[in-house]
């Protein structure tokens, strides 16, 4: 999750440590040119108006003169470069320091030495050093000032250009550079120490934002933020899915009249907060409210989750339930049907045996084979584990499974015809679990499809639910009353079956929050058909 992170700077070669955000640092240099401006103006105003308190160019008029309007001149210069960018911070802060104690030195000198009260004008460019710059460029511009100011009361001492020499005060003047200096380096420490934790914040805020965003938006249930006017402000990609829609709607009544009024109908009994709903397709929502009470108003948030997710704990609660009661009764049950099963055996090799009681021996053999076999599917069912799901791509999954398919059963070579998208499918779930599936719908579509009336299809293709795979077969359909029992355990229309194999196959598909449905095509053949969960649509399930 990308954060714009602001540009630091480090003005001061000799502190690396130093830094300052790009933008807070060319908003101080611009408030500190406004400052050297208005000063550098009203310096080379004092030439044409001229106060008897002041002592303006009383020494050297001339230097005064050329000194304050090339002061004016270069602030203009370096006005143009500050406001167009033309060079960069560093050297500019430098430039604009530097040039202060030079010029106001120079204007000091030519007023009549530090009594002209000029000198205390460098201070201000002092505690601008330390903030524009800062570390130990501070101390530098400090020196340099303090240098300055001695130099020029020595040279004039030396030349007897001032009545009297103030050292003590061009002493007292440099160490008050050095003390702004230390204590703007204070302060621009401090400020920096602060921006950085405001800025450490505001990453964690924008981080914690971003984190809730995502978490929200991939959730696999479907959350819905209004108000009592119904107005939607966000909703995730899981609501928008369930609700069939491409964009966020304005309003609950655009998704669905039947969620307006049972939210509606919500507000006027909170006790009922869910309430089943049928948004898309032949879909069952569940839907539930609950208020959120914000500081200045109420919003209300609607969840919407798949009726596959009950499903699927249902799904493994009854395999579960079942896992215990097998366990129990297999042993009960399989002990007698063994000894029953050889009984039967040993009579089969009886010669004196006539040929209604061989056949008596035979329906023996047969159904205890059966329910052998019953029992056999349901300790399967009830051992079945959690789906291992993972992203599947259907389209080489399919032709690798016809490839074994065709070396398990060879009776089924050239049985089955395998019709493929142009789009890439990628399946949400368990492989094996899919095996399961395809076959015992590849089997049954053998057994009951009527192959020698044309090639059975297996065609895979995406749907606005997910990729689904269909198994259309020859048959002419299952009649309105068994149709209903489809998917029942022990439903069953053939005398060798069990009726176990639709159940599991369901079983397992609701078990990967897929779904196995039957229909009837335009040309009235048998399809079954599996829509599974879409691998790309990233969800967090909870």
């Amino acid at each position: 999750m990308p954060i714009n992170t602001p540009k630091i700077i480090y003005p001061c070669p000799f502190s690396k440590g130093y830094g300052m955000s790009t933008g807070q640092a060319w908003q101080l240099l611009k408030i500190f040119y406004i400052y050297r401006f208005v000063l550098a103006c009203s310096i080379a105003l004092l030439l044409y108006f001229r106060f008897e308190p002041l002592s303006a160019g009383s020494v050297d008029g001339h230097l005064y003169k050329y000194t304050s309007l090339g002061y004016l001149l270069l602030t203009v210069i370096l006005g143009i470069c500050i406001f167009w960018r033309v060079l960069g911070y560093s050297l500019l802060a430098q430039l604009l320091i530097f040039s202060d104690i030079f010029m106001l030195t120079l204007l000091m000198y030519a007023s009549g030495g530090v009594k002209s009260g000029v000198g205390i004008l460098i201070a201000v460019s002092m505690a601008a050093g330390g903030l524009l710059i800062g570390g130990r460029c501070a101390l530098v511009f400090a020196a340099t000032a303090s240098l300055a100011i001695l130099s020029t009361e020595i040279y004039a001492a030396q030349n007897l250009l001032f009545a009297e020499a103030n050292y003590t005060y061009a002493g007292m003047l440099g160490a008050s550079y050095f003390a702004i200096a230390l204590l703007s380096m204070v302060l621009a420490r401090r400020s920096e120490q602060m921006l950085k934790l405001a800025d450490q914040q505001r990453h964690t805020i924008i981080q914690l934002e971003e984190l809730n965003q995502y978490i929200i938006q991939h959730l696999q249930s479907g959350i819905i933020i209004t108000d009592e006017h119904q107005v939607i402000h966000m909703a995730n990609q899981a609501a928008l899915l369930l609700a069939n829609v491409a964009d966020m709607p304005e309003k609950l009544v655009e998704i669905s009249e039947q969620l307006s009024q049972t939210f509606l109908d919500w507000l006027r009994t909170p006790e009922q907060n869910m309430a089943m709903l049928q948004l898309s397709g032949e879909t069952e929502i569940q839907s539930r409210f609950m208020t959120l009470p914000a500081h200045q108003q109420v919003f209300f948030m609607i969840i919407l989750e798949d009726i596959a997710l009950y499903n699927q704990r249902l799904q493994k609660s009854k395999l579960a339930s079942l896992g215990r009661l097998t366990a129990s009764i297999a042993h009960e049950i399989r002990n007698p049907l063994g000894a029953i099963s050889h009984a039967g055996q040993l009579l089969s090799e009886n010669a004196q045996l006539t040929g209604q009681d061989m056949r008596l021996t035979k329906i023996i053999q047969t159904n205890s084979s059966r329910v052998n076999q019953i029992i056999e599917d349901i300790l399967n069912l009830s051992k079945r584990t959690d789906s291992a799901r993972e992203k599947t791509d259907l389209a080489r999954w399919l032709s690798d499974y016809l490839d074994n398919f065709y070396i398990e059963y060879p009776a089924a070579t050239d049985t089955f015809k395998l019709s493929l998208g142009n789009m890439p499918m990628w399946g949400f779930i368990d492989p094996g679990h899919l095996k399961q599936v395809m076959d015992n719908l590849c089997q049954n579509a053998m057994r009951y499809g009527h192959p020698e009336r044309g090639a059975i299809l297996i065609r895979a293709q995406n749907s606005r639910h997910g990729p689904c795979i269909e198994v259309i077969d020859n048959g002419s359909g299952i009649s309105p009353e068994h149709l209903k029992q489809l998917f029942e355990p022990f439903f069953t229309t053939s005398a060798s079956g069990t009726g176990l194999g639709l159940y599991i196959s369901q079983g397992l598909a609701e078990l990967n929050q897929a779904k196995l449905s039957y229909h009837l095509t335009d040309e009235h053949r048998s399809c079954f058909r599996l829509c599974l969960r879409d691998a790309n649509l990233t969800t967090i399930e909870l």
